[in-house]
């Protein structure tokens, strides 16, 4: 009797069984494609990524604090916000840049944000893109509230729904994510007022965090960060590959090639994020009542990108 076939299976099995399983948190936006991604490549690792899409980052806090979820890719005011509410969170790596405009009605000819004083304004709550838009508002002086009586009525509705809205005139402009805000200008019922990054926080930092248990393992945190470091310089690397698996894996064809191209020229991939955007992160959301936090997470004490600069170093990536 030949026992190779058997042995060979039982050694695959065996390699199968011996995978660690980490549960991704993850949103649907084409800037988190490769995070997306990692998932498929997770075994070279001796990885298995079960990806979970939620529909915010402020939505996968509650799991993770149920043990559901092990790592997730959010908005760093998202992970701010759940770090504040005692979520055992590090920030570990950024993974996109950007990812969101302020767009407007055509019709209405509005030039500047000052001229949204008596607008309605829709955005989704608890996100990069409420951060910006207060951060903007305030900065140009304008006051706002989800009720009558200020210079701007906000609309909280979810992101899917804003396009939506925007469209059917119930709202005058939005602060709307990558590739939506692509896809309302493309289609034509929308029209960029501006990209919101001058204020101190620049460009939003999309924030890759680790539940602090998945942190300690430290062996499996740092193939967790190579898969991440691959599946990313994939994406750069191999631009018409990461556009066919966000617009066919990721969106079913919903987007067009146009779309998924404005959306990414608006959010480049990167690996990177420091304590310092953090930390001004932080503090732009304690000004402006962003998490109701009560208590601010000091940013020095839960960034920890040496796992990922190690990532780095091995893969050769710059």
């Amino acid at each position: 009797m030949n026992f190779r076939p058997l042995l060979l299976g039982l050694l695959s099995i065996t390699a199968l069984g011996a995978q660690d399983l980490v549960r991704l948190g993850n949103l649907k936006f084409a800037h988190y494609g490769a995070v997306s991604y990692m998932k498929e490549i997770a075994p070279k690792y001796n990885l298995k990524i079960e990806e979970r899409v939620f529909a915010k980052g402020i939505d996968i806090n509650p799991a993770i604090i149920a043990g559901e979820i092990d790592m997730s890719a959010a908005a760093a005011d998202a992970a701010v916000a759940g770090k504040a509410q005692g979520v055992p969170l590090i920030v570990v790596a950024g993974f996109a840049k950007g990812g969101a405009r302020i767009v407007v009605r055509p019709d209405l000819g509005i030039k500047s944000l000052k001229e949204l004083k008596g607008k309605k304004v829709g955005v989704a709550r608890g996100g990069a893109q409420e951060l910006l838009l207060l951060a903007e508002l305030g900065q140009n002086g304008l006051t706002w509230s989800d009720k009558p009586g200020k210079d701007v009525t906000i609309l909280y509705l979810p992101f899917q729904d804003l396009n939506q809205a925007l469209m059917q005139k119930q709202i005058d402009a939005m602060c709307q994510s990558e590739p939506y805000s692509s896809q309302a200008i493309n289609k034509g019922y929308g029209a960029e007022l501006m990209k919101p990054y001058d204020t101190p926080m620049g460009e939003p930092i999309r924030a890759l965090v680790m539940t602090e248990k998945l942190y300690q393992k430290r062996d499996v945190a740092l193939r967790v960060l190579k898969c991440f470091v691959e599946a990313t310089k994939k994406f750069i690397d191999e631009p018409k590959f990461a556009e066919k698996f966000v617009r066919e894996q990721m969106f079913k064809n919903q987007i067009t090639a146009e779309d998924y191209q404005d959306a990414i020229g608006n959010s480049p991939f990167t690996y990177d994020i420091d304590v310092k955007h953090i930390q001004i992160t932080t503090d732009l959301m304690a000004k402006y009542g962003v998490g109701k936090m009560a208590n601010p997470p000091k940013a020095a004490d839960w960034v920890k990108v040496d796992l990922l600069q190690q990532a780095k170093k091995e893969l050769k990536v710059k």
